[in-house]
């Protein structure tokens, strides 16, 4: 029986997409899978309710706000699956039946222009609002085609800006003129197949002439280009992503000039009018003073260009509390702390007596039924920057039993905001603030199964290297050994915070399983340093967690191994193999969606360079050493019992080469074991690209693992 070393790969056809051989190869597999798992009353029901909920009419529709105080959605249900893109005003919204001003039909697009097409988002031109630049995806691929929309006339802009089908990136500048990234030919793209050189494309020009304002290197992940159009504070930045967290970036000055914003290159930042906000990656020295990673920092954006270093630190992070986000209003900063996986809203006010502009908070809380805390380290009521203070209080709407995030604000209008609240049993509540005046309940969101008798419980798993790593436990605490679906994530900082999945509930929860979410290292849970505890060659790490949440669970008596699946997707896919394949006795069942599995050849595939600053190199000897220790496709062994795995994909997902599930289904099979094969053939990077398309899918997965794990 084969076993993969580092140069023999018997299945490298499958990598070929469209490959004659690959595409029969694919065909049988989806056959076989469609015929074991579909062909019973339960999987029927199980795709109607998933359907149901995916389409149901009194969903919450999610607004976002453009600039111009409407209320913008991009809606799909049974009568509209690729989807409408429309918008209203508040007034209509607060009604339980909004009258839509639809902009975009998709259907109907689709239809005229016999394509493909799925929503791929739109760039409004601000100020003015009535110009934007629509992505159009192919099947829902990562690359898309840009075309100009007149928001009047509902109705692409004849003679317009147009881009052809790749990964670009567009921003307006003004009418006229546009930044653009995008495919043009050999040299314009980096090796992960990102833009590397950006020009400035004025109207009626051939973009092929345009101006080139910025050029990368070929090794880098991309290069970028802004432009911040808020009256009094005009800004032009370009930069280049060294890798998947390293940035340089440039301000552009109106003399063509490029200043460099000397901020670390792992550090995230921002700037809102005159500040510079900074969020440490790694511990950084500054005038003395060493910050630690995770911390928030703010200046004066201008002074701190001429040089000045007076940096006050808004949030530090301690061994619990990290930060998830944040977020400008036009006064205002939200900021978004986490606390053992629960979320946190605060909102900081700088107080600058010299600003009669800037709205101050009153000295009271906001709302009576908001915490009275300050809400984690670094946090002080208030603190100085180069002469101006920041005043920090609860933010109004945030319901502390549950998880809170902000779902909008609009800094170029005012102090408005959108707050959603949820938790794994709790359907979502959508409020409107305004940072010091009122909350409204905007939207309800309906429940989609009896949570009756249903909690959710957190524990502590203890790791390999004695880390604490939480996880929470949704399911009827009475119920002993039963079946119960583990997920998890674990990399590029990527934090699993509560929420309320209705097709979870009614395919799972309803019918007597478990469901359990582990927060495991390489994530965000605890800030940066949770994330580089699992980078690179510390990559086990996340495995050892989750495998340790594993072991928890069945001592705790909540399953058993043979009871207990698992599942994930793209990293997490990498995950549910690593697991397969270093600890097949812990469970019972494992589903992989779009997964990374081939750590030998994933640089070379897709967009699978941009994340060797996560993996590691796999050409550099040192670093293949790790990655071969424990890259699924690699450890595949005979004579070891693996549980029975589900793989899904899509052919066009243009992010994680549907290769890496190719090869490992065809790898496990040959080794006589228990493995579903299902490639959707479209859907992109999520495998779906329509609301049906996802009950399937979706209803696949449930009875794969009600069939393996015992049950219904």
């Amino acid at each position: 029986m084969t076993l993969i070393n580092e140069g023999d790969d018997p299945y490298r056809w499958l990598e070929e997409l469209d490959g004659a051989d690959a595409v029969g190869w694919v065909r049988d597999r989806n056959a076989a899978t469609v015929a074991a798992l579909t062909g019973d009353d339960a999987f029927v029901a199980a795709q109607a309710e998933i359907r149901q909920v995916l389409d149901a009419d009194d969903r919450i529709p999610y607004p976002g706000w453009r600039g111009d105080g409407h209320y913008y959605d991009y809606w799909r249900d049974a009568a509209h699956p690729r989807g409408l893109w429309r918008r209203t005003t508040l007034a209509e919204y607060r009604r339980p039946d909004p009258a839509w001003d639809v902009l975009l039909d998709l259907d109907a697009l689709a239809a005229a222009e016999d394509e493909n097409w799925v929503w791929g988002g739109a760039t409004v031109l601000r100020p003015g609002h009535r110009r934007c630049l629509v992505s159009l995806s192919r099947g829902g691929k990562d690359a898309v085609v840009v075309r100009e929309y007149d928001l009047d006339t509902r109705a692409f802009v004849p003679d317009g800006f147009t881009l052809a089908e790749a990964k670009s990136d567009v921003t307006w500048i003004d009418a006229d003129r546009i930044y653009v990234g995008t495919d043009l030919g050999p040299g314009s793209l980096t090796t992960s197949g990102y833009p590397r050189v950006i020009r400035r494309w004025r109207r009626g020009t051939p973009l092929a002439e345009a101006e080139i304002v910025y050029e990368g290197q070929v090794d880098d992940v991309s290069v970028y280009a802004s432009h911040d159009p808020t009256p009094g504070y005009e800004r032009d930045f370009v930069g280049r992503s060294l890798d998947f967290y390293r940035t340089r970036s440039l301000l552009l000055t109106p003399d063509g000039g490029q200043v460099p914003v000397p901020v670390p290159d792992d550090a995230q930042w921002d700037v809102h009018r005159e500040w510079l906000l900074v969020r440490t990656r790694s511990p950084w020295e500054v005038a003395g003073v060493t910050h630690p990673a995770g911390a928030l920092l703010v200046a004066r954006f201008d002074d701190f260009l001429a040089g000045g270093r007076e940096l006050t630190v808004l949030f530090e992070p301690d061994e619990r509390t990290a930060l998830s986000y944040h977020v400008w209003t036009r006064h205002h900063l939200i900021l978004a702390t986490l606390v053992d996986v629960r979320r946190r809203l605060a909102v900081l006010t700088p107080e600058d007596p010299q600003r009669s502009d800037v709205p101050q908070p009153s000295d009271g809380p906001q709302s009576s039924g908001e915490p009275q805390s300050s809400d984690g380290p670094g946090s002080a009521d208030r603190a100085a920057a180069g002469g101006v203070r920041w005043r920090r209080e609860p933010l109004a709407g945030a319901a502390e039993e549950d998880d809170n995030w902000i779902v909008d604000t609009d800094p170029d209008l005012g102090d408005d905001y959108l707050i959603a609240s949820t938790g794994y049993l709790r359907p979502a509540t959508l409020r409107l603030g305004r940072i010091g005046g009122p909350v409204e309940v905007l939207k309800r969101e309906p429940a989609y199964f009896d949570a009756t008798g249903l909690t959710v419980r957190q524990f502590f798993a203890t790791s390999a290297d004695g880390t604490r790593v939480p996880y929470s436990v949704v399911g009827d605490p009475a119920a002993s050994a039963g079946p119960t679906l583990l997920t998890g994530y674990g990399g590029f900082e990527v934090s699993l915070a509560p929420h309320y999945d209705g097709v979870v509930g009614r395919c799972w929860l309803a019918r007597g399983g478990s469901y359990v979410v582990a927060n495991i290292r390489g994530g965000g849970e605890y800030g940066p340093r949770w994330h580089r505890a699992a980078l690179r060659e510390n990559r086990p790490r996340a495995y050892e967690d989750f495998a340790a949440v594993a072991a928890d669970l069945v001592a705790r008596g909540i399953t058993t191994p043979e009871r207990l699946g698992i599942e994930g997707g793209s990293n997490g896919g990498l995950l549910m193999g690593a697991m397969l394949t270093r600890y097949p006795t812990l469970v019972g069942a494992v589903v992989a969606n779009v997964p990374l599995l081939d750590m030998r050849r994933f640089h070379r595939l897709l967009a699978g360079a941009s994340w060797m600053a996560e993996y590691g190199d796999p050409d550099v000897p040192a670093d293949w050493a790790f990655l071969r220790d424990y890259s699924p496709y690699h450890n595949v062994r005979p004579g070891v019992r693996y549980p029975p795995v589900l793989l899904v994909t899509s052919t066009r997902d243009d992010r994680v080469h549907p290769g890496h599930a190719r090869k490992m289904a065809a790898l496990l099979a040959e080794h006589g074991h228990d493995v579903s094969y299902y490639e959707n053939v479209e859907g992109g990077h999520g495998a779906a690209s329509n609301n049906e398309q996802r009950a399937f899918l979706s209803a696949l997965t449930f009875r794969f693992l009600w069939r393996r794990l015992g049950g219904r």
